[in-house]
């Protein structure tokens, strides 16, 4: 081993690669890493996702498409915080992730940022975005 390492872990049912792929086409320097599915007889859904990681902007994240049905999914108060360089993209991250999601805070100057905006995407996974 060569150390700790500590990435955010996410467990979708059925939709982690369409995730994904949402994901790294939003984020300049972002790739799918490694992705192995489910095959036939195993414990998940045939083409699922078994484990896969990416590169979000230089941040490693874990994906899974869970086998098992749970009474939870993602909630807000794990976000990815994501400072972007202007406006216009910024803006149009948000309209990209908000599409069929949900907005905790509406984009607008809050004093801490020029501009900030706090949403859950269409798979509810929450995402602070942040104009420093």
């Amino acid at each position: 081993m060569t150390g700790t390492t500590i990435r955010p872990f996410l467990m979708f049912e059925g939709k982690a690669e369409e995730a994904m792929n949402l994901y790294v086409s939003l984020f300049p320097g972002s790739r799918i890493d490694a992705i192995n599915k489910y095959g036939p007889g195993e414990p998940g859904a045939e083409g699922t996702v078994q484990l896969a990681t990416l590169s979000l902007a230089g941040q490693t994240v874990m994906c899974i498409d869970s086998p098992v049905k749970h009474a939870f999914t993602f909630t807000p108060s794990f976000s990815f915080f994501v400072d972007l360089e202007t406006g216009e993209e910024l803006e149009r991250i948000a309209a990209i992730l908000g599409e069929d999601g949900a907005v905790m805070m509406p984009l607008d100057n809050y004093g801490f940022s020029r501009m900030f905006t706090w949403l859950s995407d269409r798979y509810g996974v929450s995402w602070q975005l942040n104009l420093p």
